[in-house]
């Protein structure tokens, strides 16, 4: 079944009808999903959302543009929260040069810090790099080696790609690769391992094509696996089904 390694139940743009979506995911072929963590207020409805829904398991991190709110009390909270059942990572962490809402070395510092707790409690790690590849990279480098961890949303080159899957890491890839534009992430797909490619939504956010611009969830999946089949030239029943071996090596589930 369909493993979605990346979503936001947790997001506001749920509470309309988050119940009756999430009762709707077996049938629409969607067996496991993991919530990841982006403020310190996201933490306690993930745990909600995993203690109520047996598929559904939590990340904890701070995103790079939230880092500004996290402090030592918070720190202590994710490690207390790392160690609970069903939370399997840390993350969603990194950089955002893009919408750039904190100070790079602010950035640089809290996401060294979740990379260092992650790795003292053995967690696979979420990673969120936004127009900042090269300080990404030196950081993964030098703070990451060894540990399993996904590169969430990926937006760079092939060739950066390929690297990180050489360092043993997962590319996640999501509705972008729907879109006409997304030649580089076509590319990507095109030239790295399936054993390395993770179906994720990263919903509410990027909507696949047809439905690019409305509000996203893991029941769009179908056409994302569609799409990566195509550049692979495999089935999307293929692409499904390793990708969801991929994920569960991942978070070890």
């Amino acid at each position: 079944m369909i493993f979605d390694t990346h979503a936001h139940y947790d997001a506001e743009q749920f509470d309309t009808d988050r119940e009756e979506l999430l009762g709707a995911m077996e049938a629409g072929g969607v067996g496991t999903i993991v919530d990841a963590g982006s403020t310190l207020e996201s933490w306690d409805k993930i745990l909600e959302l995993t203690e109520r829904y047996h598929f559904i398991y939590g990340a904890i991190g701070v995103h790079p543009d939230e880092v500004g709110t996290l402090d030592e009390a918070g720190m202590e909270r994710m490690a207390e929260l790392l160690d609970r059942e069903k939370i399997v990572a840390a993350g969603e962490i990194g950089l955002d040069y893009y919408w750039d809402k904190e100070n790079h070395d602010i950035q640089k510092h809290w996401f060294i810090r979740q990379l260092e707790l992650a790795r003292e409690k053995q967690m696979p790690v979420i990673i969120h790099s936004r127009e900042a590849a090269a300080d990404t990279m030196d950081i993964m480098k030098q703070h990451a080696a060894g540990m399993k961890a996904v590169i969430h949303c990926y937006s760079y080159s092939a060739e950066m790609a390929k690297e990180y899957v050489k360092m043993g890491y997962y590319i996640g890839v999501g509705g972008v690769v729907t879109f006409k534009n997304a030649k580089k992430l076509k590319q990507v797909v095109e030239e790295i391992p399936l054993e390395r490619i993770l179906l994720e939504t990263d919903c509410p956010y990027l909507a696949p094509v047809p439905f690019r611009g409305k509000r996203n969830s893991s029941l769009n999946l179908p056409y994302v696996a569609e799409a990566i089949a195509e550049l692979k030239g495999t089935t999307a029943e293929e692409v499904i089904q390793q990708t969801e071996k991929n994920g569960r090596e991942l978070y070890g589930l």
